[in-house]
């Protein structure tokens, strides 16, 4: 079922504290069972952060290195943590012992860059994302600049050795996370400022099709959360000057591109989050237009508070939940 973006006016989103990471780029964020909230920042460290809803100073501790560039992440039911790294490809770490095996890191030949977020169903089948095939992380903005549809989704089955390509042309594919039946897929497309549908049971299997269309920002990672609903972290608010370019000509969006990613970026400071229903319903809208922390690429719920990620700040920021229907 298509929603449209129409989700009336955005409640406040209410910062409540900042915890710093002794790094810089919390791309990601998940939280375990426990409140606990897992992240990994540009130096490739897996961190966990804990007592970020207390008063007193939260915990940061290291638990594994990469070895590369650490964004989605999602926890498996063992406690080990499934790695989408921008360098390395697929990874799982094991949390006890800091160990980290990569599940894949090519596909058909060519090799994983910019891996983007994964999810896993009850079966053991990951299925992740390939933001872009032309643009490295760094250059991240060029992709969104030139409109290239070079992401992909692709899966792992359990035993195999490569993953297959499921979805190919999709616009900067970000955040994905799994109907809470497991029958279909939502995934972010930023570039689309939308979210799509990957059916895996039933007549809609193996069939994309729009799932949210004309956010009201541009959605980056996704996460379900214990209450159902599946949160989306609006990285940046709607451009229509952009939207207008990518009606262009191929020739015109690279030139663009490539002066973009020659241009010094600075994000606005904007900040807003959704929670949509497996129907694709909005049904929390919260922003900050005049917000110190930018770019927000992640948002989880830990202990009853709102935890948001960003690939450009230097930590997390813990915000007040929505207020209840």
């Amino acid at each position: 079922m298509t929603q449209s973006h129409d989700t009336g006016r955005p409640a406040a989103l209410t910062p409540r504290r900042y915890v710093g990471i002794g790094g810089r780029g919390p791309e990601d964020v998940v939280a375990d069972d426990r409140g606990r909230v897992l992240t990994g920042d540009e130096d490739g460290r897996i961190l966990r952060l804990d007592g970020l809803a207390g008063p007193g100073e939260a915990r940061v501790e290291v638990l594994a290195r990469t070895g590369g560039r650490p964004l989605g992440l999602e926890l498996l039911p063992d406690g080990d943590l499934l790695v989408c790294d921008a360098r390395r490809g697929l990874l799982r770490v094991n949390l006890g012992d800091g160990t980290v095996r990569v599940l894949a890191d090519s596909v058909d030949g060519e090799a994983l860059r910019f891996c983007s977020n994964v999810t896993a169903l009850s079966d053991g089948t990951l299925y992740f994302t390939v933001s872009s095939r032309s643009h490295p992380l760094e250059q991240w903005i060029g992709d969104l600049v030139e409109h290239t549809g070079t992401g992909r989704l692709l899966r792992l089955a359990p035993g195999d050795k490569e993953p297959e390509v499921l979805l190919d042309g999709l616009q900067f594919a970000n955040g994905v996370a799994a109907a809470a039946d497991e029958s279909f897929l939502v995934l972010a497309e930023t570039g689309r400022n939308g979210l799509t549908r990957y059916g895996l049971t039933g007549p809609d299997a193996g069939r994309a099709a729009t799932f949210a269309a004309g956010l009201p920002g541009q959605p980056d990672n996704i996460w379900r959360g214990p209450g159902g609903l599946i949160w989306v972290a609006l990285a940046g608010p709607r451009i229509p000057a952009l939207e207008l370019l990518h009606r262009r000509g191929p020739a015109v969006r690279r030139a663009a591109a490539r002066a973009a990613v020659r241009a010094p970026f600075r994000p606005t400071g904007f900040a807003g989050v959704l929670a949509v229903d497996d129907h694709g319903r909005v049904v929390h809208h919260l922003e900050r237009r005049h917000s110190g922390f930018r770019m927000v690429t992640s948002v989880c719920e830990a202990d009853g508070l709102l935890v948001l990620g960003s690939l450009w700040e230097r930590g997390v920021a813990v915000c007040e939940p929505p207020a209840a229907d």
